[in-house]
């Protein structure tokens, strides 16, 4: 049988008191904190839109055509507005400062918004296309799910030189996955387009970080596609500027690991050329 001692239990109780100060200091919440809530409740009001303003009345018969247009485009919005929250909450967390929960708040807050949602979307566009496979386009959007998760695992774990990303930022490559499908090209495209986004999340690609002159242009093509999906979305003549626009994000989704590629293999080939030079007598 054991004894416990009176005095020895007694004298426990002040350790966890001073334990209990001590975890409130670290569950405080900075202000980018609260711009990473703010990108995790745009991801899931994003899923909210897509069920239903677009998969419910389409599996009820009550599709119209118009409340469809208007909640989809609500949801590319809201993923669109959870960038700027992305945009802005590291920006916040270097001027200012962050709490120790920010970066597992960062990373929780981007897969909802940034992997669940897009991955929803293709889902549901699976569903409501009338030339996509259901089945076909699950396998697409789990792909993308697991992508984001991969390369936000990796995003903790590796250490890359400052200014760089390594593999397509997950906001980008959410913004990518939606302009495919709004591009309302023919199953097969769009799939293997989807898998190809997915695959540039997860390869060793470099992409510049949004900063300075590259997060103000970042910003401005972020409020510039909210106007296009606006006028998509009121049947306004913004609906053609709204392919433009998606068809600009997929471009640019695809020349950028073209140029970082071209960049990598010019730096390559002009070390070896010093190396060599240094070699001679």
């Amino acid at each position: 049988m054991t004894v416990i001692d009176p005095e020895t239990q007694a004298g426990w109780a002040p350790e966890t008191e001073e334990a209990d100060d001590d975890m409130p200091l670290s569950t405080r919440l900075s202000i980018a904190d609260t711009l990473t809530l703010g990108n995790a409740i745009c991801g899931f009001m994003a899923v909210y839109f897509t069920t239903t303003g677009v998969l419910i009345p389409h599996l009820t018969g009550t599709d119209d055509g118009g409340m469809a247009r208007h909640s989809a485009a609500m949801a590319v919005i809201l993923i669109l507005l959870a960038s700027i929250f992305d945009l802005f909450d590291g920006l916040v967390a270097r001027k200012l400062r962050s709490s120790a929960m920010g970066a597992e708040l960062d990373n929780l807050s981007d897969l909802i918004s940034f992997g669940l949602a897009p991955a929803y979307f293709v889902v549901t566009w699976g569903m409501v296309a009338q030339d996509a496979h259901q089945r076909v386009s699950v396998v697409a959007a789990v792909v993308v799910l697991l992508a984001v998760v991969l390369r936000l695992a990796r995003f903790s774990c590796v250490t890359l030189r400052d200014g760089i990303f390594q593999g397509m930022p997950s906001p980008f490559g959410a913004l990518t996955v939606v302009a495919i499908v709004l591009l309302e090209l023919p199953f097969i495209p769009t799939l293997l387009a989807i898998i190809g986004v997915a695959w540039l999340m997860v390869s060793r690609v470099e992409y510049p970080k949004p900063r300075g002159r590259l997060a103000v242009a970042m910003l401005s093509w972020i409020v510039l596609s909210m106007g296009m999906l606006a006028a998509w979305a009121l049947d306004a003549p913004g609906g053609m500027l709204l392919q433009t626009g998606c068809a600009l994000q997929v471009v640019l989704g695809a020349m950028i690991p073209l140029f970082a590629t071209a960049r990598r293999v010019n730096t390559f080939r002009g070390n070896r050329r010093e190396a060599r030079a240094t070699q001679l007598p």
